[in-house]
């Protein structure tokens, strides 16, 4: 009989789940689909999604959109975030110095964080330059493609981020392939050096800068970072690295990570944030 009432809980729970992959399936897509090819895509029972979908419709979190039956994310999921984006200081307070490091450098700023095994721009404020570079926000993009990647899974084992990172995700868009072993020699020297810099592997003629920013404990949860021409990106690299480092040091710091008690707080190898005055010295 025990098992028997539990039957009722677990089905509830396997209905959460599957309303939760569909609701991030379409996140994904970015486009409106019908319930079929929902269900075709997730490898899910027809019945289950149309129940699913249609029970998400009734609440609002899922909505029609371009005919035919298609659905897409309802405006519920856009009330729930702005509450969250309200309680979240991460959120909040980034959004000022995303304003401030675009009026600084005349640049896209954005900040980046994981979502699942994925890199993705969390927030982003454009530059007031004429010729502009932008990001979708909240597109899920492979770790290995991205600066800020090498950063956000610093505080993994060589065998974690081995085990984190699909084997798919180290094909370049150019369909090179990355050494995992570079991958993994970049992200220690990364941490060492307290930001990564690169030539964009996703948009032609961009250049990438991106710094952690750490919580308490001392592990990367975000990164802030600019997105730039590449010859004006290199021409003005330090200053810029400057500006990024000063707000990623006053977030960390908001966020209860001390950089001064690096013994404590910080993962083994991570290099403590230079303030704007002291740029790294490294050459590209």
């Amino acid at each position: 009989m025990k098992g028997v009432a539990a039957d009722p809980v677990a089905k509830r729970t396997r209905g959460l789940d599957r309303a939760f992959e569909i609701l991030e399936f379409l996140r994904g897509r970015r486009q409106p689909m019908r319930p079929n090819e929902i269900a075709s895509a997730i490898g899910a029972p027809r019945s289950s999604v149309y129940e699913l979908v249609n029970l998400l419709l009734r609440h609002g979190m899922l909505e029609y959109s371009g005919g035919d039956g298609r659905v897409f994310l309802g405006r519920r999921l856009y009330f729930l975030g702005t509450a969250y984006s309200a309680q979240f200081d991460l959120m909040r307070e980034c959004a000022a110095l995303l304003e401030r490091l675009a009026e600084e450098t005349r640049e896209t700023s954005q900040m980046c964080m994981l979502d699942g095994n994925k890199y993705t721009v969390a927030m982003m404020r454009e530059g007031v330059r004429t010729f502009r570079i932008s990001s979708d926000v909240g597109e899920l993009v492979p770790i290995p493609w991205t600066a800020s990647g090498r950063l956000l899974v610093s505080h993994m084992s060589d065998a974690e981020i081995l085990d984190f990172i699909p084997p798919g995700d180290f094909i370049l868009p150019n369909g090179r392939e990355l050494d995992p072993a570079q991958f993994i020699a970049e992200v220690r020297r990364a941490m060492a050096d307290g930001y990564f810099t690169f030539n964009s592997t996703v948009e032609n003629f961009t250049y990438c800068f991106a710094v952690p920013v750490f919580q308490a404990d001392g592990v990367c949860i975000a990164t802030l970072c600019l997105v730039t021409p590449r010859e004006d990106g290199l021409r003005h690299r330090d200053p810029y690295l400057g500006s990024l480092l000063t707000a990623a040091g006053e977030l960390s710091e908001q966020l209860g990570y001390l950089a001064a008690d690096k013994g404590s707080r910080r993962p083994a190898g991570a290099g403590a944030l230079r303030p704007a005055g002291e740029p790294a010295r490294r050459k590209l």
